[in-house]
């Protein structure tokens, strides 16, 4: 797979993993010339997914290295292409999930590219002049325009980067299942972490009662009293999970460790449903009684569509939703993955890439 092609001719600086070991180091490399339908960014920030710390380790086997991670870009648009239309240099911008798709497919059509069989992604995929494509642990990125959004002005750039794949992975789901349309629903996420704690924001500014379903009864008090939950109910707890009974119309469940989902349903009310966006590298455990008594769906979930990721920055322009972060300098990363890895972070870290420390790591 090449790299680069004669195109490539952009010296870039930024951070990338070699091997399985996950180790982020100090990275040379070549981005392509903007084309007519690209834009030129520079990143300002660049959010740590838990989706990076598996492709710098090779958790799911295909990971092509050297890895320059990142899906959750902020920064400046510094160069456009004779066709963009829709940009101008000096635009506040976000890059999320995806690099490329095909174009022609019914889904592409559809404004549901994300689905596309062809997707390629921002880092770790294959762009369609056959290069591998670099995420945004890097000082500058070239994209097509057409995988690019806009940043609402009033929105902080480094709170908002998370949004480019926690933000849209939430929202996309609740915008599934009706939820932007209707209120007083009751809904229950599952996991106060990354994505949970934007789920609870989207979920109480569209009007519903959110209750948090977490393993950890120490999260109680910040899941109510800092992000706004109306309930609370620790999965552990037998005598809470029984009280819960058939109490929710719709569960988020984003947690990507392994676990039963049994339990969990057992929350829903007839007919709710269950939507998955985490992703354990194990099977979950799904029973049938749960489902058959209850008539319950369950259903999964990625990324948004280019379409529904401007949606998601506008809606949290309006409510002014950003995520919870903690700032890093490119000198802390391999510090922040491990950190990550233990869910030692209050949701998310996001690098500050332009304001970067001059130390090499």
């Amino acid at each position: 797979m090449a790299q680069t092609t004669p195109n490539h001719t952009q010296t870039v600086a930024g951070w990338a993993a070699h091997d399985s070991s996950g180790k982020i180091t100090s990275y040379i490399f070549k981005r392509r010339e903007n084309g007519v339908d690209d834009v030129t960014i520079k990143v300002m920030y660049c959010g740590i997914c838990h989706t990076d710390l598996h492709h710098v380790r090779n958790d799911w086997g295909i990971t092509m290295y050297p890895v320059v991670p990142g899906h959750e870009i902020t920064g400046m648009i510094t160069k456009v292409g004779s066709n963009v239309e829709n940009f101008k240099v000096g635009d506040k911008v976000g890059v999320g999930c995806l690099a490329a798709s095909c174009l022609q497919c019914e889904f592409c059509k559809d404004s549901q590219e994300n689905y596309c069989d062809q997707i390629q992604f921002t880092y770790n995929g294959v762009f369609w002049d056959g290069s591998i494509t670099y995420g945004g642990y890097s000082e500058m990125l070239v994209a097509d325009h057409r995988y690019v959004v806009h940043v609402p002005d009033n929105l902080p750039m480094d709170a908002a980067a998370p949004l480019l794949c926690a933000g849209v992975t939430v929202f996309t789901p609740m915008k599934d299942n009706n939820l932007l349309e209707s209120t007083g629903k009751k809904i229950g996420i599952v996991g106060l972490g990354g994505l949970g704690h934007v789920a609870i924001k989207f979920g109480k500014a569209f009007g519903h009662h959110v209750t948090v379903i977490s393993t950890s009864p120490s999260k109680e008090k910040e899941a109510k009293e800092r992000l706004g939950a109306d309930d609370f109910i620790v999965s552990s707890d037998p005598k809470q999970m029984q009280a819960g009974k058939r109490t929710l119309d719709f569960i988020l469940d984003t947690v990507s460790a392994q676990h039963s989902l049994g339990p969990i349903l057992e929350l829903l009310k007839v007919n709710g449903t269950l939507s998955m966006v985490g992703a354990p590298d194990k099977p979950v455990e799904l029973p049938s009684f749960p489902l058959i008594f209850g008539k319950r769906n369950v259903k999964g979930s990625m990324t948004g569509s280019m379409r529904e990721t401007q949606e998601m920055m506008d809606v949290c322009g309006k409510h002014n939703i950003t995520c919870n972060i903690e700032v890093i300098k490119p000198n802390q990363i391999n510090e922040a993955l491990d950190r990550l890895a233990r869910n030692d972070v209050r949701y998310r870290f996001v690098i500050d890439v332009a304001g970067k420390s001059a130390a090499n790591l």
